[in-house]
């Protein structure tokens, strides 16, 4: 797996600047959506919504490489008494689809399903879904590499032992698997992403914390066509900018414009 799983936040900082400069020829309603779009990057980090970017293609088949997304931070906030009667917090549902601070470093986030909540018991067999003791249907998962079969990617937790697996997910291996189920324990999710072949998840990392979940995107407010390579540098380049400047009517997937996100109850 070469590609980077994390997800971007966008970082708008000088994009104006560089923006005027290489816009000076082009049409009115360009300058029109784009400014639309550094509105929302520049406003839209706050304690209840924040604006992202998705830089994998971890998530292909609900996410794209290049979709903006709205995430909202509220959704998941803990609890208290005032706060359950007048804001809409709920507890994280299997089939959500989750922003979270990457276990291995909280200073990236990281967006994928929540396939397992504390007590499930989670397998997989050629590459089906086995939910505590049932198949289950994920009409968004995706195979990408049918013809290469691996065992422990594609029926785990099998095949643990001989997969070079990183410190957190061996302990999880190690403490939380039961009869070839993987039991989540408390205070801690299962997730995956619905590209399940070219996703490096908590199969690869371990379990993710309840206190790290950030979030749930909730809309996709611009769509570009670009590669994971223009998105991981931390920062939005010249290059990118100089690409959207050229390509913003073409490349942009304008079908993917305002797409509510929504996730899969799994039971």
């Amino acid at each position: 797996m070469n590609f980077v799983e994390t997800m971007t936040e966008t970082q708008p900082q000088g994009l104006r600047a560089r923006i005027s400069e290489l816009t000076h020829d082009v049409q009115r309603g360009f300058i029109a959506e784009w400014a639309v779009t550094i509105i929302l990057l520049l406003f839209g980090t706050t304690t209840l919504v924040q604006a992202f970017v998705i830089p994998s293609a971890s998530m292909v088949g609900t996410l794209l490489i290049g979709d903006h997304v709205l995430v909202d931070k509220l959704v998941f906030s803990p609890h208290g008494a005032l706060s359950d009667k007048v804001l809409p917090y709920r507890p994280v549902r299997r089939g959500d689809i989750i922003v979270f601070r990457y276990p291995l470093n909280i200073s990236q986030d990281y967006v994928k399903r929540a396939i397992g909540l504390p007590g499930d018991r989670i397998h997989l067999v050629d590459q089906k879904l086995w939910l505590n003791g049932h198949a289950v249907d994920e009409p968004y998962a995706i195979h990408t590499h049918r013809d290469t079969p691996e065992l422990y990617r594609d029926n785990f937790p099998e095949g643990a032992h001989s997969y070079p697996l990183r410190q957190r997910a061996q302990e999880m291996i190690d403490n939380y698997v039961k009869d070839g189920d993987l039991v989540v324990p408390p205070g801690y999710i299962f997730a995956m992403g619905d590209n399940r072949d070219d996703s490096d998840d908590s199969r690869f990392w371990g379990l993710v914390p309840m206190e790290n979940v950030v979030g749930t995107p909730l809309i996709i407010y611009w769509s570009f066509d670009t590669d994971t390579a223009a998105l991981t540098n931390g920062n939005i380049g010249v290059d990118h900018i100089v690409d959207v400047v050229s390509h913003f009517f073409t490349k942009t997937r304008w079908s993917r414009t305002f797409k509510l996100i929504r996730g899969y109850p799994l039971k």
